[in-house]
């Protein structure tokens, strides 16, 4: 590690006093060196990074890191702050603070490099020689390993699984997991250790992922298990041997992005949690995949995405609840563009009346324009038809894995069939979820487990999912729906007003985020039926344009004021144009993530006068997405297009003014006066996942 950190790279009294200032204040030292070429885009990419996930540690460990293309190799700046600052982690503050900066394209044994210091990152002995060191090279050597051991994991195991085995030789690890196997074997029967195996990854690949391996390999150490890991990080990974896994008796995950070739664990007790679970918690973990497997409770082998999953220990019921719903609109939005997008075609076409054309299988004229109209329509039509059960079957699944997706499925097509609409879906799919974790507690005997997600879950769960919606539960929920589609079709005047800017006000808040995705879903399901509403028609209008607001006037801002951006932010904005224009509201993510008290307030200002005069104008739309390039298909055109060139020169102006009286402050400010952190930082590309 001799080349990425050195003695300028130091600095033993931090005196920052948030995330943010730590990064820029370390960052600094790495652009003294020549090692980051612009400030500003890699603490971006910093910022970008932090945003998915804190990378605070108990025990007063902070490590913000990122690749990015403004890196020239990879670096290491460490800081020691007495004060402690915020990375959110659990404890508290932390008082030692790792920079970690990787190019874009870094190699492998960079990488491997790196992810060795996250697992001395887990050894108390380091963490306190660094507290107690003296000088700026001397904690660099530390850093580097020049002064003190390496930890008992074998630094190399970044590629190579380690298994913490605790047979005759309680200290030793195994480097691959034949050996772990063998091991485990040559204890004899009465005297095997459970065998857990473990795959661990983080969204950067570089820190999390081999500390949560060092933790659960420790842990497993001191439990008296043999537990084998799989960290699969940015240097690439090793699969576990097929043996061992076969042999295990219970699986670990511990990830936040999703695990590589899942399938290879199938059948087996499962821990599913958060990457910082595996580091924070891993006994508890341990003891948890132990006591499901005496239970016989067994999960399928699919890879869910993070936002899948049901969700880690301890997290509150809202939160899991969000991520069950995220899960099934993520899967059903691609179904409505499609759809949404061929229906309107066809009404562009032939009309609102090519609904009631027959059936192009029978009559379908390749030279008539009618058919080709009629076509698209009945080919949208179809793809419309599966909006209600793919939200319910994927919520069922971000639940229950993949055996919740048959009963989702077809509590989803039940809530389709009895005109349950959307609101069936959601609640299919939250009962055949729930009743699928039901079932898997059940303890079984270990003769059927293996038919357990084939057959047996799949039959009793659809019944009484089938049962609940046909006889108990649909009706009410139909009548539900029913009243709300009334109300919608009631609205006038000032509440149609009021509506488009509450709309507006969401589409704007997180710019793709839980919040936007509720208004758009709310609008889009109003338009998935053959004869939407007029009212519905208006909302879907106002929700595109509100979207389309942000990342529209975060371009025109950077175009009438460059001098308040960043020479990335205005190539960004010149980005931004395209993406606004075609209705990706996430255009607007790198000003917001960069300064988000300035840019998000004002984002929601132009947003929710928009979704306002969209429907003052009364502005429809039967397409849920294109932008621009759906004018054609939209009612009162022109009155539409001026609503949304209002909303975004009211929040390029807000922008324009906020960042104006930030730079005439910090103009003002006296010398020696901490730099603002909020100073504009995006850049037009996302970090590279690392």
């Amino acid at each position: 590690m001799s080349e990425m950190i050195t003695a300028d790279l130091v600095d033993l009294d931090l005196s920052a006093d948030t995330k943010e200032a730590a990064a820029r204040a370390l960052a600094e030292r790495m652009v003294a060196q020549g090692r980051v070429t612009d400030l500003d885009g890699f603490l971006a990419d910093v910022a970008a990074r932090e945003a998915q996930m804190p990378t605070g540690l108990d025990g007063g460990i902070g490590i913000p890191h990122c690749r990015s293309e403004y890196v020239t190799e990879p670096s290491l700046a460490f800081g020691r702050s007495a004060e402690g600052v915020d990375f959110g982690a659990p404890d508290g503050p932390a008082d030692l603070i790792f920079l970690i900066a990787a190019p874009a394209g870094a190699d492998d044994a960079h990488l491997t490099i790196l992810s060795a210091l996250a697992r001395q990152l887990m050894n108390a002995e380091f963490t306190s020689a660094l507290r107690a060191v003296g000088d700026a090279e001397s904690a660099a050597a530390l850093i580097r390993g020049d002064e003190t051991p390496a930890p008992s994991a074998p630094e190399d195991s970044a590629a190579t699984p380690v298994a913490a085995s605790t047979g005759a030789a309680a200290g030793s690890s195994a480097t691959d997991g034949s050996t772990a196997s063998t091991a485990a074997t040559d204890t004899g029967a009465d005297e095997q250790p459970f065998r857990i195996v473990a795959v661990t990854s983080c969204p950067t690949g570089i820190a999390h992922t081999y500390m949560a391996a060092e933790a659960l390999e420790n842990a497993g150490r001191e439990a008296g298990v043999d537990l084998v890991v799989e960290p699969q990080g940015s240097a690439g990974f090793t699969r576990l041997d097929p043996a061992v896994i076969a042999a295990a008796d219970a699986v670990i995950f511990a990830h936040d992005v999703p695990v590589r070739e899942k399938e290879r664990f199938a059948g087996k007790p499962t821990v599913d949690v958060g990457v910082k679970a595996g580091i924070n918690r891993p006994a508890e973990l341990i003891t948890e995949v132990r006591g499901k497997a005496e239970r016989g409770e067994v999960t399928g082998g699919s890879a869910p995405t993070p936002v899948e999953r049901g969700g880690e220990a301890g997290e509150g019921y809202g939160s899991m609840l969000r991520k069950w719903l995220m899960s099934g609109v993520s899967y059903m939005v691609p179904f409505v563009a499609a759809g949404g997008l061929l229906i309107a075609l066809g009404f562009a076409i032939g009309g609102y009346e090519i609904k009631s054309a027959p059936s192009v299988m029978q009559h379908f004229v390749w030279t008539q324009t009618d058919s080709w109209a009629a076509l698209m329509f009945q080919i949208g039509a179809v793809a419309f038809g599966f909006l209600v059960p793919v939200l319910a079957g994927y919520i069922a699944y971000g639940m229950a894995d993949r055996p919740g997706l048959v009963p989702g499925f077809v509590g989803g097509m039940i809530a389709s069939t009895i005109n349950a609409g959307f609101l069936g879906g959601l609640a299919a799919g939250l009962i055949a979820g729930g009743v699928v974790l039901a079932i898997q507690k059940v303890k079984i005997p270990k003769a059927v487990r293996g038919i357990m997600p084939v057959v047996v879950i799949p039959l009793i769960s659809t019944a009484i999912v089938g049962f609940l919606m046909f006889v108990v539960i649909g009706k009410p929920i139909a009548s539900a729906q029913k009243g709300m589609t009334d109300w919608l079709n009631g609205l006038s005047g000032s509440n149609a007003i009021l509506l488009g800017a509450l709309l507006g006000l969401m589409m704007c808040f997180d710019l793709g985020g839980p919040v936007n995705k509720v208004a758009y879903t709310f609008a889009t399901a109003g338009i998935a039926v053959s004869s939407p509403s007029d009212s519905a028609m208006k909302i879907m209008a106002a929700v595109m344009a509100a979207g389309m607001v942000p990342p529209l006037a975060m371009a025109l801002a950077t175009t009438v004021r460059g001098k308040l951006f960043t020479e990335t932010e205005r190539e960004n904005g010149k980005a931004a144009w395209v993406l606004g224009a075609s209705f990706i509201s996430e255009g607007a993510i790198p000003f917001a993530a960069a300064d988000p008290l300035r840019v998000i307030p004002s984002a929601m200002v132009g947003g929710a006068i928009t979704g306002s005069l969209s429907m003052a104008f009364g502005a429809t739309l039967r397409a849920p997405h294109g932008g621009i390039f759906v004018v054609p298909l939209i009612g009162h055109a022109f009155l539409y297009l001026i609503a949304i060139a209002v909303g975004m020169c009211v929040s390029a102006g807000l922008v324009v003014v906020l960042k104006g009286m930030r730079k005439q402050a910090a103009g003002s400010a006296a010398p020696g006066a901490p730099e603002d952190i909020s100073a504009p930082t995006a850049d037009a590309k996302q970090p590279v996942a690392v």
